[in-house]
């Protein structure tokens, strides 16, 4: 497999020129969604914990904002503002068929609320068709995230999240890779959501390194802890430039709890700063 060499070589683009690839490239963490933070306070704790090579975190109260404002997921986002870390509203598509009426008064709750600083769409639909509507989504929460900034919420200040430097954050939670219209649509990718077992072989689309690796996101279960320098290997093979990689396995909540070799996966990405 040529894209488990770990240092230098090349990578097409879809123009046909060559990109060199490194071992050395810089991989962050995103946090797809702890468990409430009465149920893993540990978990919370430590995406606040300083030198923490953290991109992003997902705040999914009940499947969404839910139906009134949680103290203690008000309070969870308010210590992780503190500490500078941006965090997303989990705001679900359902595949192309959730009303685009409830994303938006979702998203709308989450900035009222909880101050966040972006969102990820989980649940995104990848296919051509479906793009037109994607983008109308995505359109309508830039324009709800430039309100909540230009109105102070969403600014930083007593607290809150860090969306107000740059307007907010989204992602697309496809999964897989998506039909390539989708990336002038967001600001991140997820192109892989899954287990190691079909990790460990998948290959990047052509079409991806026409972009730079912070475009896209690997979301990895299943990751024996003897293998961590492989997975590694891979996502900067396949130029992506956010991962979160866990030995927790099964298909229900896979990335609700750290993995086991926390601190030694943060060691070998080493420090960094969330923006």
């Amino acid at each position: 497999m040529p894209h488990l060499t770990g240092g230098g070589g090349t990578r097409p683009t879809a123009s046909g020129d060559r990109l060199p690839v490194t071992g050395a490239g810089r991989v962050r963490f995103g946090v797809p969604g702890y468990a409430h933070p009465l149920l893993a306070p540990v978990e919370w704790a430590e995406l606040a914990r300083p030198g923490t090579p953290l991109h992003w975190a997902v705040l999914n109260v009940a499947e969404g904002p839910g139906a009134r404002p949680d103290p203690h997921c008000v309070e969870a986002v308010r210590r992780l503002g503190g500490a500078r870390v941006r965090v997303l509203g989990h705001l679900d598509l359902a595949y192309g068929t959730r009303p685009f009426g409830e994303i938006v008064s979702d998203a709308v709750r989450f900035l009222d609320w909880y101050r966040v600083g972006g969102f990820f769409l989980d649940r995104c639909p990848a296919d051509r068709a479906d793009l037109p509507e994607v983008r109308r989504v995505t359109a309508a929460l830039r324009a709800e995230l430039a309100a909540g900034r230009d109105s102070g919420l969403a600014a930083g200040q007593d607290g809150g999240t860090v969306a107000g430097r740059d307007g907010g954050h989204l992602v697309l939670g496809h999964g897989t890779h998506p039909y390539p219209g989708y990336a002038e649509n967001a600001d991140q990718l997820v192109t892989f959501s899954g287990p190691w077992t079909d990790y460990r072989w998948s290959q990047a689309a052509e079409w991806t390194a026409d972009y730079p690796p912070e475009r896209f996101v690997h979301l990895v279960h299943g990751i024996p802890r003897t293998h961590l320098d492989e997975a590694l290997r891979i996502a900067r093979w396949q130029g992506a430039g956010t991962v979160f990689f866990t030995d927790r396995t099964g298909w229900n909540a896979p990335f609700e709890t750290l993995p086991g070799y926390w601190d030694e996966i943060v060691s070998r990405v080493g420090p960094g700063v969330s923006e």
